[in-house]
């Protein structure tokens, strides 16, 4: 697998989304590396990815002292409230607040502030976790009492399903749930970003106007 092609070819793919959905900036890609080594990631880096996401602990230590210091390390996935202090402080966005008692412990660990995505479960299915789009505003304010915590956007995972335009009605009302929170001026959470999209839909993401996408097997593959 040559990642610099499959880099080429979905950035492509970003320029022809974002120009069907009248969206004029690309999204940023992550390179999901949770499932591949750390040549593999690095293969990334050479080939000019700077913005890299990991699900585990683990592997997010690994991979952020084997990469070079000027990437941009993602926490995406779940984080247990047990495990915030040995990864918080080393987080440079963090992609899956979605409770208050996560984000108390963010805030207790932290030393700095810590830019987050709360994470929004649009479809509302049971199997999903984050916070319901109808409990958003409440949640959003409720988040004002801690200072170590900046919601700097939105996050969702859209269903698998071949529907593509329920996918993208899903991206979009997230788009205008965001668009609503940046309109209240909120110093705590500007929240000006998005977070969506996969290999299966980054395509219907980017034409909804994600700021961040989130790639793993037609970026690096798979390999563990």
């Amino acid at each position: 697998m040559n990642v610099s092609e499959n880099l080429n070819d979905i950035e492509q793919q970003l320029r022809q989304s974002a120009d069907k959905g009248n969206i004029s900036t690309l999204p940023n890609v992550i390179a999901v590396t949770k499932y591949v080594t750390i040549d593999r990631a690095n293969d990334a880096y050479r080939a000019g990815i700077r913005h890299f996401g990991e699900n585990r602990v683990e592997g997010f230590q690994q991979k952020q002292q084997a990469l070079p210091n000027d990437v941009t390390m993602h926490f995406i996935g779940a984080l247990q409230t047990r495990k915030v202090k040995e990864v918080i402080n080393d987080v440079d966005y963090f992609h899956a607040l979605d409770r208050l008692k996560l984000a108390k412990e963010i805030d207790k660990r932290a030393t700095h502030t810590i830019k987050c995505f709360v994470q929004v479960n649009v479809s509302g299915e049971a199997s999903k976790q984050g916070v319901a789009l109808d409990e958003l505003d409440t949640f959003i304010e409720e988040l004002a009492q801690f200072d170590n915590i900046e919601v700097v956007g939105l996050m969702t995972m859209a269903p698998l399903t071949d529907d593509e335009s329920y996918i993208k009605d899903l991206f979009q009302s997230l788009r205008i749930k965001r668009d609503e929170i940046k309109a209240l001026n909120l110093n705590y959470a500007p929240c000006t970003e998005l977070s969506m999209g996969m290999s299966n839909d980054f395509h219907l993401a980017t034409e909804a106007g994600a700021s961040f996408v989130r790639i793993g097997t037609k970026l690096v593959g798979k390999e563990e």
